[in-house]
C-alpha cells in the first residue's frame, strides 16, 4: 500500500507541474505543441538524472524510484498527449509538423535520458 501511495503523491506533483507548463509555453499563435514536447523532453532528462544517480550510487531505495521515477515523471511526462498532438496533425494534413515533433521528440528525448545518466556521474 505504501508503493501505492508513493506513486500516487509523485504522479499529481508531476501532473500538476505538467498542466503549470502548459498553462505558459502553450499558445494558439504558433499551433506548435511546445509545452508537451519540452515536458517529455524535462522527464526524460530527469528519468535520467533518477535512474542513473541509483544506479551509481546505490542511495536511493526503491521507494525513492517509485515516488521520483514512477510517480514524478510518469505524472509529468505525457506521451498520451503527445500521441493526440500527432493525430491532430495528421488529420490537418500537417506533415511537416508531424514528422520535426515525432522525430525532435524521440532524438532529443533518448538524448536528454542519456545525458542525464552522464550528468550524474559528476554529483
Amino acid at each position: 500500500m505504501k508503493q501505492l501511495v508513493l506513486v500516487f503523491i509523485g504522479g499529481g506533483f508531476g501532473s500538476v507541474l505538467r498542466f503549470l507548463i502548459g498553462k505558459w509555453l502553450n499558445t494558439t499563435e504558433s499551433g506548435f505543441p511546445l509545452a508537451t514536447f519540452a515536458v517529455n523532453i524535462l522527464g526524460s532528462l530527469c528519468i535520467g538524472i533518477i535512474l542513473g544517480y541509483a544506479a551509481k550510487n546505490e542511495a536511493l531505495t526503491q521507494n525513492h524510484t517509485l515516488l521520483l521515477a514512477t510517480g514524478f515523471c510518469g505524472g509529468f511526462t505525457t506521451f498520451s498527449t503527445f500521441a493526440y498532438e500527432n493525430h491532430m496533425f495528421l488529420k490537418s494534413g500537417d506533415l511537416t509538423s508531424f514528422a520535426f515533433y515525432t522525430i525532435a521528440s524521440f532524438t532529443v528525448g533518448f538524448l536528454a535520458v542519456f545525458a542525464g545518466m552522464y550528468l550524474v556521474k559528476f554529483i
